[in-house]
Protein backbone atom coordinates (compact mmCIF):
# COMPACT_ATOMS: atom_id res chain seq x y z
CA UNK A 1 0.00 0.00 0.00
CA UNK A 2 1.37 3.41 -0.94
CA UNK A 3 1.50 6.28 1.57
CA UNK A 4 1.94 9.99 1.06
CA UNK A 5 4.56 11.74 3.19
CA UNK A 6 5.75 15.32 3.43
CA UNK A 7 9.46 16.07 3.32
CA UNK A 8 11.48 19.25 3.11
CA UNK A 9 12.51 20.48 -0.34
CA UNK A 10 16.17 19.94 0.55
CA UNK A 11 15.51 16.27 1.40
CA UNK A 12 13.48 15.77 -1.78
CA UNK A 13 16.36 17.17 -3.85
CA UNK A 14 18.82 14.78 -2.17
CA UNK A 15 16.50 11.81 -2.67
CA UNK A 16 15.98 12.71 -6.31
CA UNK A 17 19.78 12.84 -6.84
CA UNK A 18 20.24 9.48 -5.13
CA UNK A 19 17.35 7.98 -7.08
CA UNK A 20 18.66 8.79 -10.54
CA UNK A 21 16.69 7.18 -13.37
CA UNK A 22 17.03 3.54 -12.36
CA UNK A 23 15.57 3.47 -8.81
CA UNK A 24 12.33 4.37 -7.12
CA UNK A 25 12.12 6.69 -4.14
CA UNK A 26 11.09 3.67 -2.06
CA UNK A 27 14.26 1.81 -3.06
CA UNK A 28 16.47 4.78 -2.15
CA UNK A 29 14.77 5.17 1.24
CA UNK A 30 14.93 1.41 1.92
CA UNK A 31 18.67 1.37 1.13
CA UNK A 32 19.28 4.35 3.40
CA UNK A 33 17.39 2.70 6.24
CA UNK A 34 19.22 -0.59 5.76
CA UNK A 35 22.66 1.02 5.86
CA UNK A 36 21.76 3.01 8.98
CA UNK A 37 20.91 -0.12 10.99
CA UNK A 38 23.64 -1.19 13.40
CA UNK A 39 25.29 -4.40 12.27
CA UNK A 40 25.18 -7.33 14.63
CA UNK A 41 28.80 -8.29 15.14
CA UNK A 42 30.89 -9.94 17.81
CA UNK A 43 32.43 -6.53 18.49
CA UNK A 44 28.99 -5.25 19.40
CA UNK A 45 28.62 -8.03 21.95
CA UNK A 46 32.16 -7.84 23.28
CA UNK A 47 31.74 -4.26 24.44
CA UNK A 48 29.38 -5.61 27.12
CA UNK A 49 31.61 -8.43 28.36
CA UNK A 50 32.35 -7.92 32.04
CA UNK A 51 30.04 -4.94 32.39
CA UNK A 52 28.32 -6.47 35.44
CA UNK A 53 31.50 -7.59 37.19
CA UNK A 54 31.37 -6.47 40.81
CA UNK A 55 27.62 -5.76 40.75
CA UNK A 56 26.10 -7.23 43.96
CA UNK A 57 22.84 -8.36 42.40
CA UNK A 58 24.64 -9.97 39.46
CA UNK A 59 27.03 -11.77 41.80
CA UNK A 60 24.12 -13.13 43.86
CA UNK A 61 22.28 -14.35 40.76
CA UNK A 62 25.46 -15.95 39.43
CA UNK A 63 26.07 -17.73 42.75
CA UNK A 64 22.44 -18.92 42.92
CA UNK A 65 22.55 -20.11 39.30
CA UNK A 66 25.74 -22.08 39.80
CA UNK A 67 24.29 -23.76 42.89
CA UNK A 68 21.11 -24.73 41.01
CA UNK A 69 23.10 -25.95 38.00
CA UNK A 70 25.23 -28.18 40.23
CA UNK A 71 22.09 -29.57 41.90
CA UNK A 72 20.60 -30.34 38.49
CA UNK A 73 23.81 -32.02 37.29
CA UNK A 74 23.91 -34.25 40.36
CA UNK A 75 20.29 -35.34 39.86
CA UNK A 76 20.88 -36.05 36.18
CA UNK A 77 23.96 -38.18 36.76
Amino acid sequence: MAKTIMIADRIYTELKKAKGNDKSFSEVIAEALETSKPKKTIAGVLKYVGILKGDKEYDEIKKWSRKRWEEWRQRSA
